[in-house]
């Protein structure tokens, strides 16, 4: 069943009752919906510190359009256009998505799918309504906000600053991207209104937690993966694969959620939901449009592993998991592993004959479409990118249905079956023809010496007893206030702290980077910087 509800963008208003407390206008009728609060005081609408600002009326001022231009406005959004979303720029053309086009697109996507659940039925405005409501303006920052913590190099840096962060600097919790994006949010990135972090309203900041979970949280869990949140990961002596907050900053990650007393533990708010779908959406689509433009998606490989798999599904399904890992350049072998990781872990929807269908829907719209004829930066080949995406956003966005009570793995806002399906096929090609390509493998293996040399150079600067006070001003600024936040918080006890505190400003200092800004930073700790005016000046 599709449900949907009512929401309002910048030009729509909230009524504001005389104690204050912040009532939704609803477009149903002349109806409003209460966001729901919490007894300990925190609502949608609350900040950290009060603002004088606030709703005006349908032409004044919106308090939510205050955190999207913050966000915007922040030189840690500006820094995304310099950082890797897959595949690098460089020797590749201006076309590639950066993380700051990819960004703008899944902001895009998310304010269609957010207008889409403005109609529907009176069960499903009261349902969404009961859970917190989906505001346009809201869904806009999450999803202008949700890569903010990725660090240079796309993945691979988010991948190395954690295995460094755990096993060189001591961090229990390393490094991950959405708790970073959260950590700038309400920590690192500073405004007129608060020392530390943006002031943005308990709507936002619950919006872009979407694994909202500490990476400690699972360590304990014996459960199956398919019992468990998407994110938790398999290894749980680990922690969680994918996290929200570090444990610093858990109790700021707890205050917002209390916001929405009528959420799960472990689920998203319903604005961030959508947000993730967005991302999935934007994911699976604009970065094949990337990899196609590129040359670096080829017809007859995907053709060969999708037709094979299609020919001969009875017999795969035959074989073992041994024998199908054994000979995975044998068309149709890494597809049928990747259904049967699928059905293993998410069993409440994955479904066989759903899973074909999006197999046969992505190899005529992708292999026997876009990929047949190869791009050759002439009008007819931007025209067939253009139709190919535009077909697939549509479909996917379409599909968006609601639940009151969603499985353990899903989230209140999610795909429809056969939108599902699609996306983890579309995700299956990007994987296995562009990520596990040598030729970017090597690449990335050179990128992770260069975080590897930051991360040892700034550490050993800073514990250098003659020459720590010399560091970069930001740099020795962040440990100190980390520090601080260490002592105030139960995440770190006695001498213990000092160590954490650098440690974690370290992490925070380099992820803070752009892609240039590595290289050239990692040129001058090592001494083999040619231009150590114009490179200095980024520190």
């Amino acid at each position: 069943m599709e449900i949907s509800t009512p929401s309002h963008d910048a030009n729509s208003h909230d009524a504001i009752s005389k104690n204050g407390a912040s009532k939704r206008t609803s477009s149903i009728g002349t109806a409003s919906i209460d966001r729901a609060s919490s007894t300990d005081g925190v609502v949608p609408r609350s900040r950290n510190i009060d603002e004088p600002h606030g709703d005006t009326g349908e032409n004044g001022f919106h308090e939510f359009r205050v955190d999207l231009e913050r966000i915007r406005f922040s030189p840690y959004f500006s820094r995304l256009s310099a950082v890797t979303q897959v595949i690098p720029q460089a020797g590749s053309g201006t076309t590639i998505h950066n993380r700051l086009t990819h960004s703008l697109k899944v902001t895009a996507v998310a304010r269609s799918i957010a207008v889409s659940l403005r109609t529907g039925t009176e069960e499903s405005r009261s349902t969404i309504a009961e859970l917190g409501g989906c505001d346009l303006v809201v869904v806009q920052a999450a999803a202008s906000a949700h890569d903010l913590g990725h660090p240079p190099f796309g993945h691979l840096g988010e991948q190395v600053l954690d295995r460094l962060g755990r096993a060189k600097l001591g961090l229990a919790d390393g490094f991950e991207g959405n708790a970073q994006s959260f950590r700038i949010l309400t920590t690192l990135d500073t405004c007129d209104a608060a020392e530390r972090g943006l002031n943005l309203t308990a709507a936002v900041r619950a919006a872009v937690l979407k694994y909202p979970w500490t990476r400690d949280e699972w360590t304990t869990e014996e459960r199956p993966a398919r019992e468990l949140p998407r994110g938790v990961g398999l290894d749980r002596a680990a922690g969680a694969q994918k996290f929200s907050a570090y444990s610093i900053d858990a109790a700021e990650m707890a205050r917002v959620r209390s916001a929405y007393p009528n959420i799960g533990t472990h689920q998203q708010t319903l604005e961030c939901s959508v947000m993730d779908i967005a991302d999935d959406i934007a994911y699976s689509v604009h970065d094949l449009d990337d990899f196609y433009r590129a040359g670096v998606l080829q017809h007859t490989p995907v053709s060969a592993e999708l037709t094979s798999w299609l020919a001969n599904q009875g017999t795969f399904a035959r074989l073992t998991h041994e024998e199908l890992e054994s000979s995975l350049r044998t068309p149709g072998y890494s597809l049928e592993l990747a259904w049967r990781s699928v059905q293993r872990k998410d069993a409440w929807i994955a479904d066989q004959d759903a899973f074909r269908e999006a197999v046969l829907r992505v190899n005529l719209g992708l292999v026997e479409g876009l990929l047949a004829m190869p791009y050759d930066g002439g009008i007819a080949a931007d025209r067939a990118v253009a139709a190919f995406t535009r077909h697939w956003i549509d479909r996917l966005q379409a599909s968006v249905v609601v639940e009151k009570h969603p499985d353990i793995r899903s989230g209140h806002v999610r795909l429809g079956e056969d939108a599902w399906h699609d996306v983890v096929v579309l995700k299956f090609v990007h994987s296995r023809f562009v990520l596990d390509r040598p030729d970017l493998t090597i690449y990335q293996r050179g990128q992770a010496r260069v975080l590897e040399a930051l991360v040892a150079g700034f550490h050993a600067w800073l514990t250098d007893p003659d020459d720590a006070a010399r560091a970069p001003r930001r740099l020795t600024d962040s440990v100190e206030s980390t520090t601080q936040a260490y002592r105030d918080s139960s995440a770190g006890t006695g001498h213990d702290v000092v160590r954490l505190g650098r440690s974690r400003a370290v992490l925070d200092y380099i992820a803070s980077f752009t892609d240039a800004q590595a290289m050239s930073a990692a040129a001058l700790i090592s001494g083999t910087s040619d231009r150590l005016w114009e490179d200095g000046r980024s520190l």
